[in-house]
């Protein structure tokens, strides 16, 4: 018994590899477009902005927080990047960069509320949820915005790639997992935010300012979020104010699923891309074998509340 626990973490950090391999058997054995380059792409697509999402996400459960947000301030940045362009003349690069200020400031003022008053992140993220929903149906009177610059679409457009067709946004979201997987792993400034999730106080204690590295994540968080709207806008040519209410629940799902303790501390953000992809491939799947989009919730859930169960026996294996 002490043998096996002593082997559960590192199952633990695994798990969702192997699951996507099961999952990827699975379908393939049951499905005949399955393994075509073309739907593989498309599953990449589908999920490249929950997947952007979900590495803010990552960074804030890697301090022991969680944002219930980001979602509705991604569709918030989405209407301010599209709106600035289209009803104020603004130049794609500026509206761009408006939207991304926007859903920044949505992060500090997160950080700013947990870090200086002390407010649980369950209950701040809720209240700005609700904020960021007000405004963007205030602000953009509930109607979705068209008549983009191509500009502003321009990541949805793809490249061919070993006979398939990928998605610009999809090699982004790649490419931002790989420069986050990095800065956590080789630097000081990463490595503190495992330190922040481990022990606040004891990382607090040698020196680390432990109020400084959550502001930064929740900002970070933010700016990831406005990525997060661009790409959004990116594949559907419009902003969308009833974009984002799944969102939030999904990039939790996503980084749950991919080994991120809840607790803090501990896990891989590659591992949060594959568990974006999980979901990705299980909703494909499944829809390829006809089965109603409600049982793809199910086993969702059920797969969440596995991951849990795994981190938790992952800690006690780990005393």
């Amino acid at each position: 018994m002490d043998t096996l626990k002593s082997k559960l973490p590192p199952i633990g950090q695994l798990g969702p590899f192997i699951a996507l391999l099961f999952a990827c058997v699975f379908f393939a054995s049951t499905t005949d477009n399955f393994l075509s380059g073309q739907n593989l792409s498309l599953i990449l697509q589908q999920v490249m902005v929950v997947g952007v999402i979900a590495i803010g996400q990552t960074l804030i459960i890697l301090t022991a927080g969680i944002d219930l947000s980001c979602g509705m301030v991604m569709a918030l940045g989405s209407i301010v990047m599209t709106k600035f362009a289209v009803d104020l003349g603004w130049p794609w690069p500026l509206a761009i960069a408006a939207g991304v200020a926007a859903t920044a400031l949505f992060g500090l003022i997160n950080g700013l509320l947990v870090t200086r008053i002390k407010l649980p992140p369950f209950i701040v993220t809720l209240g700005t949820f609700n904020i960021a929903f007000a405004i963007t149906q205030l602000y953009s009177k509930s109607q979705t915005v068209t008549g983009l610059p191509d500009e502003m679409t321009a990541l949805g457009n793809t490249f061919a790639l070993g006979g398939a067709q990928v998605a610009w946004g999809s090699l982004l979201m790649v490419l931002l997992y790989l420069g986050f997987w990095w800065w956590l792993r080789d630097t000081g400034a990463g490595r503190h935010v495992y330190a922040v999730g481990n022990s606040p106080e004891a990382t607090r204690l040698v020196g680390i300012p432990t109020e400084k590295v959550l502001l930064q994540v929740y900002v970070i968080a933010g700016v990831l979020y406005g990525v997060a709207a661009l790409l959004a806008v990116s594949r559907t040519g419009v902003g969308d104010p009833n974009a984002g209410k799944t969102e939030n629940l999904d990039a939790i799902t996503a980084v749950v699923l991919g080994g991120t303790s809840l607790f803090g501390g501990r896990g891989l953000i590659l591992g949060s891309l594959v568990g974006a992809i999980v979901i990705g491939v299980l909703n494909n799947g499944l829809t390829l074998m006809g089965v109603d989009s409600v049982y793809q919730v199910l086993i969702t859930g059920i797969l969440v509340i596995l991951a849990v169960t795994v981190d938790q026996l992952s800690r006690k294996g780990g005393r």
